[in-house]
């Protein structure tokens, strides 16, 4: 595949963007003010920029080709997790890496795909069969993509998660789980090991664990929080726990479901003091796509002109993938940073890889 020298990003233009979008705070639930910033950035460029509704406050925004024929989406989240210290998440540098809140998980994704937009824009004379969809919500609920799917359809999608710029083919499913222990309310000199709310869910806490641990050993599961009715000198009626739990796609995720329910009962039966329960409140299937289909060899083609390794790596956290691959699009996540600095207080990224990954969008896209 030949690429041509004189296409080219602006990397000026990439880094003040980046750093504009790091120092706008969007947490879920409050991206607003990047909004705002990102439709104003857009106009100013003279791209049809346009605002999809996902609730009375809060939009995805959305670039689209003029027929509305989307051969490809560039899809990337604007929101973050809340800050640890609001009084420092911005953008900062060092030895050429950009610190602060977002930067990895995924304003630098979204920085690199608006940038290659106006790139391909800029040097395109027809018209680009791809949309650019930077949506909201994908920390919490992800209602920004079940909002897009809704209304668009696409074949197939580049979501810019940190994969340190290695192609994720394959994606992990992922279940929420809420664990419930409910008892009775007792003086705390009452306090009967046996019926106890917040013993019982501990002791059915560990016998997930080591029934993952014994079955199915490549499961990732995360609790999450922990909390209990208690207000003073009792024993709680009430202790919940939330978990996130991670799965390889090739594992049986109807058949552990039906044994996550089958222990939940036996505990019923061990221990008639305490009422147990456990709800989903996600399911979401994992997915891999195979490595022949002929868009996976054009991207292939894309990263070693790139001098980039093909190396496909499973992305093992829940992300927008698993809502757009429900609804029938087949997602590859490519983007800058590393998911292991993510939701930590030092995360980074380094410029020089946006940069990278923005030339790889413009690639992808030209191609098209």
């Amino acid at each position: 595949m030949e690429h041509s020298v004189r296409r080219d990003i602006q990397p000026a233009r990439l880094r003040r963007l980046l750093e504009r979008l790091v120092n706008i705070y969007s947490p879920s639930g409050k991206e607003e003010d990047v909004v705002d910033f990102l439709y104003s950035f857009l106009k100013r460029y003279d791209v049809p920029v346009i605002r999809q509704p996902v609730d009375d406050r809060r939009s995805n925004l959305l670039v689209l080709p003029p027929d509305e024929d989307i051969q490809l989406a560039l899809v990337g989240h604007v929101d973050t997790i809340s800050a640890y210290d609001l009084e420092d998440f911005g953008c900062e540098e060092h030895d050429g890496d950009l610190l602060g809140l977002g930067t990895a998980d995924m304003k630098g994704g979204c920085a690199a795909m608006v940038e290659a937009f106006l790139s391909a824009a800029a040097q395109s004379s027809e018209p680009i069969p791809a949309a650019l969809a930077l949506v909201v919500g994908e920390e919490e609920e992800g209602d920004g993509a079940r909002r897009l799917v809704r209304d668009y359809h696409f074949p197939w999608a580049i979501i810019g998660e940190p994969t340190d710029l290695k192609v994720s083919l394959a994606h992990y499913g992922y279940l929420e789980m809420h664990l419930v222990i409910r008892g009775k309310r007792m003086h705390a000199s009452m306090a009967n090991r046996a019926a106890h709310p917040a013993e019982s869910l501990l002791h059915f806490l560990l016998r997930l664990l080591h029934y993952w641990e014994e079955h199915w050993p490549d499961v990732i599961p995360n609790i999450r929080d922990l909390s209990s009715s208690s207000a003073g000198f009792v024993v709680p009626d009430y202790c919940e726990a939330w978990l996130d739990v991670h799965l390889p796609p090739a594992l049986p995720l109807g058949e552990i479901i039906l044994e996550l329910e089958q222990l939940t009962e036996s505990i019923r039966e061990d221990n008639p003091h305490v009422s147990p329960s456990l709800r989903f409140t996600e399911i979401h299937s994992g997915y891999d796509i195979p490595e022949r289909s002929p868009f996976v060899q054009k991207i292939r083609q894309i990263l070693e002109a790139h001098k980039l390794p093909w190396d496909p790596v499973p992305f093992r956290s829940h992300s927008d993938a698993n809502t757009l691959w429900s609804a029938g699009v087949k997602p590859i996540l490519l983007g800058p940073g590393q998911l292991e600095k993510a939701h930590s207080p030092e995360e980074s990224v380094s410029f020089a890889q946006v940069a990278a990954a923005a030339r790889i969008y413009l690639d992808i896209l030209t191609s098209l």
